[in-house]
Order: C-alpha cells, then structure tokens, then sequence
C-alpha cells in the first residue's frame, strides 16, 4: 500500500524540485541492471511491481506498440507529425507513475519516430525516409523537444532513448557485420547527409537542451544498435550527459526465432557465422570481443565504461543453449563496467524470450491462454528467470 502513495510522499520530502545534472548521471555512475517492456499494453502497477521485484533498478520502457488517438501511438501520425496527443501523454505518464510506485527508473525509448515507423507497424516494410527525406528529421528533431518539455520533471525519468534500433545503414548496400573498414567508409561517406546518424543526434539533442538541461540521452548505435556500427563513429557527442547503446543477439543465427523451426537448431557455442568480412565461431571469447568493440570505442573517447548500455540483449526461451548465452552476455557486459536490461519482462503478445516461463510452457499455451484471458494463470517458475534475477540481487 505504501507504494501507491510513495511519489507523493517524496514530492513532500523534497519539494518536488527538478532533479540537477549530477543527481540524474549519478543514477547511471554505477552499473545499473534491468528489463526491457515492449508491450502492446500500458503496463500497470503489479508488473512494474513484479520487475522491481526481480531486483531490477530501470526499465527501457517503448510505448509504441500502445493504441493511440491517431494511427502512432504519441505521434498522431508518423507521416507528419504536429505535436503531442494529449491522451496519450496522459497515458503514458500514468505508466511512469507506476513504474516509480514501484522504485523502477525509466528510460523512454520510440520504436517510431517522423519517417520512421516501426517496421512491424509499417506492412512489414523497412521506412528509410527519415534516412532519405530532411523534412522528417525536422519533425522527429521537434518530437523530441515536445517530449522532453513533457516529461523533463517526471521522477520515473532516467534518461530519452533517442530511437530504438536506427539503420540509416539498411537500404545502402552495406552488411550488417561488414568489415570494420567498410564501416567507417559508410560513415565518413555519409557524414553530413541525411544518413549521418550521430549528426541526427545532435540535432535531436539541442532541442532537447532548449527545455531539459539536465535529463539524460541515450543513444543506440546504427544498424540497429550494433556496437561495431558505434565503433565506426569518429567521435562521441559533444553533449556529456550521453549513454551509448548497442543491442546483442549476435549468432543472429542461434539466438532468434528462425532457429527454433530448425530440425536440429544451431547449438552456441560453436556456431560460425559470416562476420567482419570473414568468418567467426562464436564462444564465450567472441561474444566478449564483439560487445567489448562499444566499450573499447568509449575508451578511446574518454568516456568510462558507465556512459556504455547494453540496452537488449536475449535468446528463445526454449533454445537449450540460453542460459549459457545470457551468462557469457551478462559476463561480458559486468567484466566491462556497464550497464544492461534484458529482453524482455512479460511480455503481452509474444512469449519468445519470457524467461519467467517455465521450458513445460509451450508457445501453443501461451496464446490460448491469451486469447481466453487468462494470460496471468501461467506458471513463472522458469529457471532462466532465476538466472537473471541471481545477477540482479547481487
């Protein structure tokens, strides 16, 4: 009970005055572990409850999949944006509300931006024309600097994901896990044009900076947040109250749902992949030197290991190498000095990575009871889940 009244109890003790520079970063000095929410639904008190209780400190938190008062959730339409629905920034900081009941921090991250939906809400279409067209980074620059006026005061707020998952990259002609050399090359050919993504950032923060000098930002890399694409920037922002993201499902192959229809699915470690212009056999070692290409990039920009988030990392639930995967990723991370949330936590519409779900849960279960309603009757005693929550409670 006392966690419904704790954000008021608070505001008293400190007069609700906006928190400075130093007291937001100081969240993130310190290696910080979570979960990421990727729901169909708001969230409400019992589930941020539910992770808080897992031991997590902060919650990546996307409210692109809510229905909205137009066809993109906060957006209104990501064809032409004009401002702020005013239900659903009601709506969405009633979840910000829940998640500080219950002790979560909150990182918000769009999974659209203007020029940029969701490719799952885009007809299963790639939309390349924030990469393509300038008028669509005015409208997403002007997004952001409504959202952080919104929600500069918010207490659940720990930093603004600027995009989740950017691939300026996708539509060029450049592979994803290319040589580190054509990497760069893409990067310096495209410094400047709309393709530029850490130009884009800068944008984005400036107006963020008119309103909101203080709130974190974070950052994924490009080609939907690999760390070797961070790598290839040649700088870091000039802004110093930046987190820099990279995601990590590397062996694709191994870790993703495809793998899973296979006869005899790919077994890690010990797959090989195409991988910087050759091959890799992924192991322990290999998913340490790929996630360590993100904090390596930070030390050369003097940046400590805590200004570095893997922001997504996870593998199917039922894959029978998982645990071993998730322990070499967390490993990786914690030998490093950042930070990580895992995906994801209870998931409404999709149970691949639900860890909480015991192995003896089948995908066919999970759904029936979805559409009976009765999604919450499902045994979480997954031992996956314990995994997690062992590294969090440390």
């Amino acid at each position: 009970m006392l966690a419904k009244f704790r954000p008021a109890l608070l505001c008293l003790a400190l007069a609700c005055t906006p928190a400075s520079a130093a007291d937001l970063m100081t969240f993130w000095d310190s290696p910080q572990k979570g979960g990421n929410s990727f729901n169909a639904g708001e969230p409400d008190a019992a589930y941020f409850e539910a992770l808080a209780a897992t031991g997590a400190s902060w919650v990546r938190l996307t409210f692109s999949k809510w229905k909205g008062e137009g066809r993109d959730f906060l957006l209104g339409n990501a064809d032409h944006y004009e401002g702020l629905p005013a239900k659903d920034l009601e709506r969405l900081k009633k979840a910000l509300d829940a998640a500080y009941a219950a002790g979560l921090k909150v990182v918000a991250t769009p999974l659209s931006l203007p020029g940029a939906r969701w490719k799952q809400q885009n007809g299963g279409k790639f939309d390349d024309r924030l990469w393509s067209d300038p008028a669509f980074a005015d409208q997403a620059v002007k997004f952001w600097r409504d959202l952080a006026s919104a929600l500069k005061d918010h207490p659940a707020i720990a930093a603004y994901n600027l995009l989740n998952e950017p691939a300026p990259e996708k539509t060029t002609g450049l592979t994803e896990n290319a040589a580190m050399a054509d990497i760069q090359a893409w990067q310096q050919k495209n410094a400047g044009g709309t393709r530029d993504l850490p130009q884009l950032y800068a944008r984005m923060i400036e107006a963020i900076r008119a309103v909101d000098p203080v709130t974190p930002v974070m950052v994924d890399g490009g080609y939907y947040a690999n760390p070797r694409a961070l790598a290839a920037w040649p700088k870091r922002l000039a802004d110093d109250k930046v987190l820099y993201a990279f995601h990590m499902y590397e062996p694709y192959d191994a870790t993703s749902a495809p793998n899973m229809k296979r006869e005899t699915p790919l077994s890690y470690p010990g797959i090989t992949t195409d991988y910087a212009g050759g091959k890799t056999t992924w192991d322990r070692k290999a998913v340490a030197q790929h996630i360590g290409t993100a904090f390596d990039w930070a030390k050369t920009q003097g940046l400590p290991p805590t200004r570095v988030v893997a922001a997504e990392f996870g593998c199917m639930r039922l894959w029978a190498d998982c645990g071993t995967y998730l322990t070499d990723v967390m490993d990786a991370v914690e030998e490093k000095g950042g930070h990580w949330a895992f995906y994801s936590f209870r998931e409404d519409e999709w149970e691949g990575m639900d860890y909480e779900l015991s192995a003896k849960v089948k995908p066919g279960q999970f759904y029936w009871l979805k559409d009976q309603g009765k999604a919450d009757t499902l045994p979480r005693n997954g031992k996956l889940m314990d995994l997690l929550k062992a590294r969090m409670q440390k």
